[in-house]
């Protein structure tokens, strides 16, 4: 098993090198993978003045699975859009075809009163969001900024092809067998043709799937019931940009967005990991950042890159045993637990491993 690490930018080399050694610990437990480093993002910006050289191109091509710790910095934001740290990211998704985004939204008991929701609303919470990732108005054509009758006019696509539903509707309801039978698709359908035709799919897509409990919600309503009744989910589908805002709403549900990891699947089940949050420049290097996103999602990769449910179990089990002794890193700290840093923090996952 070859891993491509890309550590990236911002806080990204600490959280990832936390991850590595729950990796390695593993490995010396019988696992077998080789781990490769790359550049993505701004560090790649600064050593070959792109965002995703070639070298790192044939990397991640080569690799089995790709572990991501986060890019971007505002030393980049001046730079033409091509060379930005987040164009990157996206060429990745797009070379590797990593259509499926997999984002679990879980509360662990101990976080409750982290939440920014009272805890009889949060408590028990287990969502994960299903986002498709290579298509909509992310990289529909035409796009672009342009004079029309002496005024600039800036305009982007939301296109979506049957198939491109239909498999990532599949990807849905796969993963809702393997927990409560229940997916919610959301749409825009009452205003938004492509979203319509969203809706048409996935309900005939469900004609495959009579064990599994289909509903539909639109994109606002949705975004409400999240905050609102946030327990009634189990699986949750929907396009690109819905699922990038609906995913980051979700992760405040569960008290800070450094506890979220996420998965990156192409249709053989390679794939990205990484955790959700971003570099966090203003934190990197100060030992305070949480890297449990990240080591979680080293876990979701032994689970569905590799099928290494017992190694995915272990780490799972490992990050609840040490939020039960009550460490925390300052992100999710509340008075009556201690306190610790992003080393420390992979020190104590490390001795419940």
């Amino acid at each position: 098993m070859k891993i491509a690490i890309l550590a990236g930018d911002g806080i990204g080399p600490e959280i990832v090198a936390q991850a590595v050694r729950v990796l390695e610990a593993l490995r010396s437990d019988g696992l077998k993978f080789e781990l490769e480093p790359g550049l993505l993002g701004g560090c790649a910006v600064d050593a070959a003045g792109e965002p995703f050289p070639e070298a790192t191109r044939r990397l991640v091509t080569d690799a089995d699975a790709v572990m991501l710790g986060a890019v971007g910095g505002p030393q980049y934001d001046t730079l033409p859009r091509e060379q930005r740290p987040e164009q990157g990211l996206l060429s990745i998704r797009k070379t590797l075809n990593l259509f499926a985004n997999l984002r679990p939204a879980v509360l662990y008991p101990e976080l409750a009163n982290a939440s920014t929701l009272k805890p009889e609303v949060v408590m028990g919470l287990d969502i994960l969001i299903v986002r498709e990732l290579t298509g909509d108005i992310y990289f529909g054509e035409p796009r672009g900024i342009e004079q029309r009758r002496g005024q600039r006019v800036g305009y982007n696509t939301m296109i979506y092809s049957e198939a491109e539903i239909r498999r990532i509707a599949r990807v849905a309801f796969k993963a809702a067998r393997k927990r409560n039978r229940r997916l919610c698709s959301v749409d825009k359908m009452n205003v938004l043709e492509c979203t319509q035709l969203w809706r048409d799919v996935v309900t005939e897509t469900a004609k495959d799937y009579p064990d599994v409990e289909l509903s539909h919600m639109l994109v606002d309503n949705a975004a409400m019931q999240l905050v609102r009744n946030p327990r009634q989910f189990d699986v949750v589908v929907t396009g690109n940009m819905f699922g990038d805002i609906l995913s980051d709403e979700a992760s405040m549900l569960t008290g800070s967005i450094g506890m979220l990891p996420s998965a990156s699947l192409d249709d053989r089940n390679k794939g990205l990991y990484e955790p959700i949050h971003g570099s966090a420049p203003d934190i990197a290097g100060k030992d305070v950042a949480n890297p449990l996103a990240t080591i979680l999602s080293a876990a979701m990769m032994l689970r569905y890159t590799f099928d290494e449910e017992a190694g995915a179990c272990r780490i799972e089990s490992a990050v609840k045993k040490v939020l039960a002794s009550g460490y925390r890193t300052p992100d999710i700290y509340e008075p009556g637990t201690k306190k610790i840093g992003t080393v420390a923090m992979g020190d104590a996952i490390l001795a419940n491993i």
